[in-house]
């Protein structure tokens, strides 16, 4: 079995290694237990979640002439993003 390597926030990992261990047990492998646990929850929540989702089998080409309707080219909506990025940092 492969193993992961995560960096968690440190006080996460407090919580989650003292409930672990409430719910799990304080012997060998309640960590394991618990983090599988948990990884099966957000995999069942997110796969249920990204299977509603229709993913163009070519993105380009389903995005291809949306903007036919602009007038300004790249270089002028890129002068005119950058303009209003200042005004917004001004504010």
């Amino acid at each position: 079995m492969k193993g992961l390597k995560v960096y968690i926030d440190e006080e996460l990992e407090k919580r989650f290694r003292k409930v672990a261990m409430e719910v799990y047990g304080y012997g060998r492998g309640s960590i394991s237990k618990a983090v599988e646990d948990a990884m099966r929850k957000w995999l069942l929540e997110h796969e249920i979640m990204l299977a509603e989702i229709k993913i163009p089998d070519d993105p380009v080409k389903a995005i291809r002439g949306m903007l036919k309707h602009v007038k300004k080219s790249g270089v002028e909506l890129q002068h005119e993003a950058r303009s209003i990025r200042v005004r917004k940092t001004r504010c």
